[in-house]
């Protein structure tokens, strides 16, 4: 009967704890309540413990943890051969619990953790984007190699789905650009001017940008998730085992699909905010629709046309890259899948918006 087995005791006599009996799970309940840690005690002596197990051997390094608060000296006798033995393998595991001998790093520690961090993060980044290279390098001159199907499910669900949400936009885009030019360009009566205004800053700026960050936020998101999660339920080593590599799966088609779609919702966009520049110009300057078209056909010309829509491509392989590799950085909870959503999402849009800058320095250089 488990009542007829020894416990374990605790006794304190002239500064030594003395530990007696059987140390095992079954002979342990009660013992934390039957002492308290002092100041007076500066030695534990275990020898006469006829059993210990690993419940007892964690208790036993919690009490010296608790005495060497006070006596930084103390240590444990009486133990020998495989009780030593086990005693001694959670002596890190005491010192892991033990919230004296951990303190709250730095300002300095942090800051060097996330530069630590950081760099490890850019480092794997330019790995990953180095290997998708590659077999874009491959895959591209071999067309037949590439799995067109999931290529064109991707295409529909980032480009056609899409549509509203990004027409929409440009629309408001367009009567936001107008509304506000009109004010100004009233007072001097330079009306038909707002064809100029919204036109190349549609179809060399906006547009492509809006687009991007309409897809980073949608589609981007959506990549991370699904990586992710396949990661989670371990779809991804599943391909490993089989001999498919996820990344002729699940990158490949859509870096391909993302780079067809986001230019031709850039078209999109800029036709819908031209549309929506032309329709406030009539409301606000009484600008027919005609004399809108004919300054604006003077005003774009194809080669800024061309300019906004070279982006699109690089902004498209800018998401779809930071999309996939969040998604294969995915740690193996639920909470993972929802933190590197978030942070595909913030680099996405972070990094088109340092590209564009970087076009734009690019063109000026280039007196374009």
């Amino acid at each position: 009967m488990p009542g007829s087995l020894p416990s374990a005791s605790l006794d304190q006599q002239d500064g030594t704890l003395y530990c007696r009996g059987k140390w095992t799970v079954d002979a342990l309940q009660g013992l934390p309540s039957q002492w308290q840690a002092g100041s007076g005690v500066t030695m534990i002596d275990a020898s006469g413990v006829t059993r210990l197990d690993t419940a007892g051997a964690v208790l036993l390094q919690d009490y010296l943890r608790q005495i060497r608060r006070h006596s930084p000296e103390a240590a444990v006798q009486g133990l020998s051969g495989n009780a030593r033995a086990l005693f001694e393998r959670f002596k890190d595991y005491a010192s892991y619990n033990d919230e004296s001998t951990h303190t709250e790093p730095g300002r300095l520690e942090k800051t060097g953790r996330q530069v630590l961090e950081g760099l490890e993060e850019l480092f794997a980044f330019l790995s990953f984007a180095g290997e998708i290279s590659l077999r874009l390098a491959v895959l591209l001159p071999r067309p037949w190699k590439i799995r067109w199907r999931p290529v064109w499910v991707d295409l529909g669900q980032s480009g056609a789905h899409a549509l509203g949400i990004v027409g929409l936009l440009g629309f408001l885009m367009g009567v936001v650009i107008a509304y506000q030019g009109a004010v100004q360009l009233k007072i001097y009566g330079a009306n038909v001017y707002v064809a100029d205004l919204v036109g190349l800053s549609m179809v060399r700026e906006l547009a492509p940008l809006l687009a991007a960050i309409i897809v980073a936020g949608r589609t981007g998101s959506a990549y991370t998730a699904q990586i992710g999660t396949m990661k989670v339920t371990e779809e991804v080593s599943a391909l490993h085992t089989i001999g498919i590599p996820p990344i002729d799966v699940l990158v490949i088609p859509k870096i391909i699909a993302l780079i067809l779609a986001l230019p031709l919702l850039s078209v999109f966009a800029d036709v819908m905010g031209v549309l929506g520049g032309m329709v406030m110009a009539k409301l606000q300057l009484g600008l027919g629709f005609t004399p809108f078209l004919d300054r604006l056909n003077d005003a774009v010309t194809v080669k800024s046309f061309l300019l906004g829509l070279m982006k699109a491509p690089v902004f498209a392989f800018i998401i779809a890259l930071i999309g996939c590799f969040q998604g294969f950085r995915v740690g193996g909870s639920a909470e993972s899948v929802g933190s590197h959503t978030t942070l595909s999402v913030v680099q996405s849009i972070f990094l088109v918006i340092v590209a564009d800058a970087q076009f734009s320095i690019i063109f000026s250089w280039l007196g374009i």
